[in-house]
């Protein structure tokens, strides 16, 4: 009860100044599911977060719920923007409360992963719990500046799985599917050495280390952090279409 008010009290102090002047802040978020955040709260309404992570002009934004939040650090060399949006920005995104994310939905976040029942291995009576899946449509433009966040927060060590299906138009009467089209040309594209237009995907809030996904790909994940997929295509504006993607992550975490 002692922590629950005191939380109270935190989130109530942060919702007064942020009606009063509108911050932008390096900060740390701790989440409850152990998951920890690192990026700019810029604004706190309707019992919810707004926050920016990353930099230049693959920027992502996250929401958040204050029932999601244990903790948060506030960088002591923050300072005052204008530029911050408020919980009144008919720009920000609105959670659908879906684990099917179009880009520019705020991914669903919570504490409790959507799990399958456990499958019953009848011969030894272990369980054996199924992958947990998601469904996301990835747009080609630069909606959401490219970025699709497909709603799960990974753990380092787990095992994802990826595939994609459908073909996007790059602009100029070029097209490609999730596997990419080799044969273009592309100097500004986000990985360099991979096929232009393909699926791509990245984990965390600050990373650059992007993963070439193609139509399929299974990897683990080598930090904490939130999902997040893409169009390896250096000029998104001319771009129109989606790629279908099914995500299966593996609830049992490896190191």
């Amino acid at each position: 009860m002692l922590f629950k008010s005191k939380f109270f009290r935190v989130i109530c102090a942060l919702c007064m100044a942020l009606t009063m002047t509108v911050f932008a802040f390096g900060d740390t978020i701790r989440l409850k599911d152990g998951s920890i955040i690192k990026g700019k709260i810029v604004s706190f309404g309707d019992g919810k977060f707004v926050v920016l992570v990353g930099d230049g002009t693959r920027q992502r934004q996250l929401n958040f719920s204050a029932s999601e939040v244990e903790s948060i650090a506030f960088d002591s060399d923050s300072t005052p923007t204008a530029n911050a949006k408020t919980s009144n920005d008919t720009s920000s995104n609105t959670d659908k409360n879906s684990t099917v994310i179009t880009v520019g939905q705020t991914a669903p976040k919570t504490t409790d992963p959507p799990t399958s029942a456990p499958k019953i291995n009848t011969d030894t009576k272990v369980q054996t719990p199924k992958p947990i899946e998601i469904g996301v449509k990835v747009l080609a433009d630069n909606t959401a500046n490219g970025w699709t966040n497909s709603g799960w927060v990974a753990r380092k060590g787990q095992k994802i799985r990826i595939s994609g299906t459908g073909r996007i138009s790059l602009g100029g009467g070029r097209y490609s599917t999730a596997s990419g089209n080799a044969s273009l040309t592309d100097e500004k594209k986000l990985m360099a050495k991979e096929a232009t237009g393909g699926l791509i995907a990245v984990i965390g809030d600050n990373n650059n280390n992007f993963i070439f996904i193609g139509d399929s790909r299974e990897f683990i994940a080598a930090q904490d952090g939130a999902l997040f997929l893409g169009v390896n295509d250096g000029n998104l504006d001319d771009n129109s279409g989606a790629f279908d993607v099914k995500i299966e992550i593996d609830p049992e975490i490896g190191y």
